[in-house]
């Protein structure tokens, strides 16, 4: 790992730090508060040596600081403790904890023994070191005195007495909150490393193209609320980058396989709930809304989702068709939004037999001759085979990979999964990802918009209607009818005071004297205004001078088969309809 890593690793798991370290705080705070506080009192003795000479003298120093450290031992003894318990009256209360009250420490290179207590209570802590320093001083005559003789070859004298301390030394409050901060920065510092490196989600584009085996990226969506209550993205938004996410992807697509005439895709996704069908259907409508011919096949027969998305009858579909007993014309619908759906029909016992029978590529044959791009919603590809035999079938798949869920070992399954039966991975898509922030590895985000109300032609043809954002006339908002007063003074005028149809033509001109631009001139003669309706005339079609779909070809007693009369417009509604040769 580079100092990168750990510097995105720090931002990213700023919180786990920062909470550990808090803990550690917390639990230092806490012990500092409900220790008890001991107060210590310490007393200080030379050893020395009577010497004759000064070579006595030296070898007596010699011999005291050989001697010096085994009297630091006695000291912390249980039978010294017993002798100080005698001299304090308390004979019998405990040699062992009173033994651990108490420690002796030697300066270096010197001859000087310094004894500490310690105590809850000041005053004892200097009654037990004094007592204890008095003890030893009888104590280490009498192990040196040897027999025969009166007197010890080494004594120890008190030279500063114990005092009584008026400041405890534990516990240290600056100290422990001081080392409990900086181990439980260490502490969250370390674990979040070790959850960086064993957490395998799929979160930044490298992870994903190292994972998918180097298949482009071919766009990400980001994470919207809304989704559940409105799962096709606005087309005409300018302002809404789930739609303009949508827009980058489709222009992605479109150099996918860019050779073929027409192209098969199946949209599909390591494990469930990744957003495949969300995405298939937010694509395909993109597509056509681009003016390109676009089916969406709903080839998902186990839990089947775009029919429900794009609103249509999702009881007649795939498995009719495959069972024969309907064509994928008269099966096929329209939608609001501008693509041809083919959804998935009753669900079937056995539907990776159906998905890989010769019927369906008969089908896909088909489709693959009608319509510029064929976009296929397939199951996951990881807990069931249908999407490989898809993908078998059509010219490659665009693997859905959620953002922050998806790990690396199921993207690599899927790629095998796909590699294994000949199928080509031609992208990837990411989806729920965070909203875009500054410095994000996903994208600058789309927040400025186009700027509504710029009055340019663009926008306000839009406003109107007359064409979709890919330059076509849109399907579903007739064409403007003519005002009243741009009738051409030919047209008739009916009696039953509705609204005529009619070329579009500019105003009548203005009487004689009256201003219509700066310095009084009329800024457009009549004839340029003539002109320029002759050059782009504008008519509006009433739905009965529509010519039928060539899809519409099988009926029942009524006159239409039930697809059809799903689709029914009321008589008199006046719209218009592009047509198109499936």
């Amino acid at each position: 790992m580079e100092l990168s890593d750990y510097l995105r690793i720090l931002r990213q798991r700023w919180i786990l730090i920062t909470a550990v370290a808090l803990v550690a705080l917390g639990a230092a705070t806490a012990l500092t508060l409900t220790s008890t506080p001991q107060y210590q009192s310490t007393a200080r003795m030379f050893i020395s040596t009577p010497e004759s000479n000064s070579s006595d003298a030296y070898q007596g120093g010699l011999f005291t600081q050989q001697r010096v450290t085994s009297y630091a031992s006695l000291i912390t003894g249980e039978e010294m403790a017993r002798r100080v318990l005698d001299e304090l009256g308390e004979p019998g209360s405990g040699a062992r904890s009173l033994a651990e009250q108490i420690s002796a420490t030697v300066e270096p290179e010197t001859v000087v023994l310094a004894v500490s207590a310690t105590d809850p209570s000041p005053e004892r802590a200097q009654q037990i070191a004094q007592t204890t320093a008095e003890v030893f001083t009888e104590y280490i005559a009498e192990l040196e005195t040897p027999p025969g003789r009166t007197a010890a070859p080494v004594k120890a004298s008190i030279t500063d007495p114990a005092t009584v301390s008026t400041s405890p030394v534990s516990p240290q409050p600056v100290r422990n909150v001081g080392l409990a901060l900086v181990l439980g920065l260490l502490l969250g510092v370390g674990l979040a490393v070790l959850r960086d490196v064993l957490d395998t989600r799929i979160k930044t584009p490298a992870d994903l193209a190292e994972a998918a085996g180097g298949a482009p990226a071919l766009g990400h969506t980001e994470f919207d609320k809304k989704v559940s209550g409105q799962p096709i993205a606005p087309a005409d938004d300018t302002h809404s980058a789930r739609a303009e996410s949508y827009r980058v992807l489709r222009t992605n697509v479109q150099y996918v396989n860019v050779d073929a005439e027409s192209r098969v895709l199946v949209v599909t996704s390591s494990m469930p709930s990744e957003g495949k069908s969300v995405t298939a259907a937010n694509l395909a409508v993109s597509l056509a809304n681009a003016g390109y011919r676009t089916l969406l096949i709903e080839a998902d027969l186990r839990k089947p989702k775009a029919s429900s998305y794009l609103d249509v009858v999702g009881t007649v579909g795939v498995t009719t068709v495959l069972l024969r007993k309907i064509t994928w014309r008269d099966a096929v619908q329209q939608t609001p939004w501008g693509c041809d759906v083919l959804a998935a029909g009753a669900t079937p016992p056995n539907p990776a037999e159906l998905l890989q029978s010769e019927a369906m590529s008969t089908l896909l044959a088909d489709v693959r001759q009608a319509y510029d791009i064929v976009l296929i919603d397939a199951p996951p590809l990881l807990p069931v085979a249908d999407a490989a035999l898809l993908a078998a079938q059509a010219d490659g798949a665009l693997l859905t990979v959620r953002h922050n869920s998806t790990t690396t070992d199921q993207v690599r399954g899927s790629a095998d999964r796909l590699a294994s039966v000949g199928a080509a991975l031609l992208g990837t898509i990411t989806t729920m990802t965070p909203p875009a922030k500054k410095g994000s590895r996903y994208g600058y985000g789309y927040g400025y918009g186009y700027g509504s109300g710029s009055g340019s032609g663009a926008n306000l043809l839009e406003a109107r209607g007359a064409v979709t954002p890919g330059g076509r006339r849109s399907r579903r908002t007739p064409a403007a009818a003519p005002e009243w007063d741009q009738l051409t003074e030919t047209d008739d005028v009916p009696e039953d005071g509705a609204r005529p149809t009619g070329e579009r033509v500019p105003p009548v001109d203005e009487p004689a004297g009256h201003s219509t631009g700066r310095g009084g001139r009329d800024p457009q003669s009549s004839d340029d205004r003539s002109r320029a309706l002759r050059r782009a005339p504008l008519r509006a079609q009433p739905v009965d001078e529509v010519p039928s779909h060539p899809r519409d070809t099988s009926s029942d007693d009524t006159g239409s088969s039930p697809v059809q009369r799903n689709r029914q417009v009321p008589a008199g509604t006046p719209r218009t309809r592009r047509r198109r040769d499936v």
